[in-house]
């Protein structure tokens, strides 16, 4: 068997658009990963009603090398992070809470303990290829619990070509579209639908499993469109495979549509290759996306 190498030497997923470069393993004369064009943040794609690069926030006031809850008007519900981490990992309130960055538009420093997220990738991580899983990510140094590791970043969709895009994919295709909803306290619905399948980033490269070791949480700093933000749920070892749950841990509920969901179940169950003990044995999807426009409420 060949020696697995680096291939090419210095490549890097990123191309350079990130502040670390990602790596790329492979074994020789293993084909690369298929074209991407690369980018760190989201992008507006087709049916977007909100431009992801708009900025929406006015910005804090703060005078003060990093805020404080009792002062900043991007901490309306307390400190967001401590020392870098995600505060109340593990618990509901680590994403039963909306999380606003500070943004462009504040006053306080750059070195505001209140921007994580938009400081980008702070460890270096390669992707890899898996045995069952297609291509893969992985870190090559330690991550400490509650850490923020990367963003699931890719075209901002509206519903309508999400559901087009979800139609024309094969059994065989990777599915790479995200549907993240966020219910609020007055019944609205948020939701942000995303595809990294062309233009994406590292995030792209996750695989899902039932016993995952990154939390995603939509985290708001300049646009009213989040950034899906990935944290480590537990202190992560150099060479561990990164994954989350592709269903938010059953938080991120679906619409049911009764015989719709039949229709489609044979085209959106895909076998999961997680290997763990709870695993679900197929992967999670969202229904909705499978069903007839006319299906979806306008409400």
């Amino acid at each position: 068997m060949a020696a697995p190498a680096r291939s090419p030497a210095g490549w890097d997923v990123s191309r350079g658009l990130e502040n670390l470069p990602v790596g790329l393993w492979s074994q020789r004369g293993e084909q690369e990963p298929g074209p991407l064009q690369y980018t760190p943040e989201h992008v507006m794609g087709p049916g977007a009603d909100i431009d992801p690069t708009e900025i929406a926030f006015p910005g804090c006031l703060c005078r003060t090398t990093s805020c404080l809850p009792s002062d900043c008007s991007c901490l309306p519900r307390g400190l967001n992070y401590d020392h870098s981490c995600l505060k109340d990992m593990g618990s509901e309130n680590s994403y039963g809470r909306p999380i606003y960055e500070c943004n462009v538009m504040c006053r306080c420093s750059e070195e505001c303990k209140n921007r994580v997220v938009q400081k980008g990738l702070q460890f270096h991580l390669e992707v890899f290829k898996t045995d069952k899983k297609g291509w893969g990510l992985r870190t090559l140094e330690s991550i400490p619990k509650g850490r923020f590791v990367c963003e699931y970043a890719g075209e901002i969709l509206g519903f309508s070509e999400a559901c087009r895009r979800m139609k024309l994919q094969t059994t065989d295709d990777s599915n790479y579209i995200l549907a993240v909803r966020e219910h609020l306290h007055s019944g609205q619905v948020i939701e942000t639908f995303v595809d990294p399948t062309w233009i994406g980033n590292v995030g792209r490269f996750l695989n899902h499993s039932c016993e995952p070791n990154l939390l995603m949480v939509p985290v708001r700093i300049d646009s009213l469109v989040p950034k899906l933000a990935l944290f480590a749920t537990q202190d992560i070892l150099p060479g561990e495979e990164l994954a989350y749950d592709y269903s938010g841990r059953f938080h991120n509920r679906v619409e049911s549509h009764g015989d719709q969901d039949a229709l489609y179940k044979d085209k959106a169950n895909k076998p999961c290759y997680c290997g763990t003990k709870s695993c679900a044995i197929f992967l999670p999807y969202d229904s909705s996306l499978y069903c007839p426009l006319e299906n979806k409420s306008t409400n």
